[in-house]
């Protein structure tokens, strides 16, 4: 496989994971740590760090938009219990 190849394969399955993610609202950040040790809040940190890491910038506001597909407030009001 060359580089180009995994770069892609990996940003595939990060788009796969978000929205299985955004599938499963019902799931809480909560059961998610307890569970598989990272949440949606991790994920978009690790993001973050990801744009970071190639000289970008990107708040963690929107690198959460990204994760949860709108801003965390809005989120948190409709799906967190």
């Amino acid at each position: 496989m060359d580089e180009q190849l995994r770069i892609e394969a990996e940003a595939a399955a990060f788009r796969r994971l978000v929205a299985h993610l955004d599938g499963r609202k019902d799931v809480q950040n909560l059961d998610l740590m307890n569970l598989a040790g990272f949440c949606r809040n991790c994920l978009a940190k690790w993001y973050r760090a990801g744009v970071e890491e190639r000289g970008g910038t990107l708040s963690d506001e929107a690198a959460r938009e990204r994760v949860y597909g709108m801003t965390y407030a809005e989120w948190k009001a409709k799906h967190q219990r």
